[in-house]
């Protein structure tokens, strides 16, 4: 007999329901058939979970939430909260999860508050490790790793493939670019750039994730370029504006160039020097 992989995932549980007769689910909530949640998890009205995905048990899921397809939650999550925010009244917003995401033991993630869009939105292919906090508005990409014990304030955005090091804190309106790096416990305060590498006490620029980016297929001529934009960014001592000059001058076809450019232009709180 062939299984299913989310009922393997349960039979190793030693679940012996797809959906265990002590967990608690709201009347309201809308959950694929395959979807396998664990003892003693609590999953509020207006949430609707995808099909594939294994949920463990002591876990909690408040809505609006919407949970896309093939996603392992770990036990005591908290998914879809109110936000730690003042303001917040009680308003209907949302939380946006993908595909794919690995949530582990203890992580937190909030809804968004009507201040920025009303909505948190995490991409797919996501780890979020032990401990990790997501606060209200953050926009998430693709392939994103927070180790543990990593914190989002609210409203920050991040990008695919960032990594963000183990007690790792974000301030919050900070973006942080595609292929980013921070070490192990930097306090991040300003925009990060694309493929930069950060760390440190205080949190300062340390060259570009070359690692990174080979692993996930970026050509050595794009890497080179890269490297020689961090330099004119961070070595040769020139006004940001000017610097923006420079690299969209030697840009050309270069995509992570020109995404680099784009980010620089756009940056809310400075970027980190």
């Amino acid at each position: 007999m062939n299984l299913s992989p989310v009922l393997i995932s349960c039979v190793r549980q030693r679940w012996t329901d797809l959906i265990d007769p002590k967990a608690i689910i709201d009347e309201r909530a809308q959950v694929a058939d395959d979807v396998c949640i664990g003892p003693y998890t609590v999953i509020g009205p207006d949430v609707t979970i995808g099909s594939g995905t294994v949920i463990g048990p002591h876990v909690v899921i408040n809505g609006p939430t919407q949970i896309g397809e093939q996603n392992r939650i770990y036990q005591f999550t908290s998914i879809g909260e109110d936000p730690q925010d003042k303001k917040y009244a009680s308003e209907k917003t949302r939380l946006e999860i993908g595909d794919r995401n690995t949530i582990r033991e203890f992580a937190t993630m909030h809804r968004g508050t009507l201040q920025d869009h009303g909505v948190t939105s995490i991409g797919s292919d996501n780890l979020f490790m032990a401990y990790t906090h997501v606060a209200h508005d953050c926009m998430i990409g693709d392939h994103v790793i927070l180790a543990n014990g990593a914190s989002l304030a609210g409203h920050v955005h991040l990008g695919d493939h960032a990594i963000l090091g183990g007690f790792t804190l974000v301030h919050q309106f900070t973006q942080i670019g595609q292929y980013s790096f921070s070490a192990m416990g930097s306090a991040i305060t300003q925009d990060i750039p694309p493929f930069v590498m950060v760390g440190g006490r205080p949190t300062r620029p340390h060259g570009i994730n070359s690692v990174g980016m080979e692993r996930n297929g970026v050509t050595p001529e794009a890497i080179r370029q890269i490297r020689k934009a961090y330099k004119i960014l961070y070595k040769m001592n020139m006004r940001l504006e000017d610097a923006i000059e420079e690299m969209e001058g030697m840009a050309g076809d270069s995509d992570e160039l020109s995404n680099m450019v784009s980010f620089l232009r756009n940056v809310t709180r400075g970027i980190l020097r």
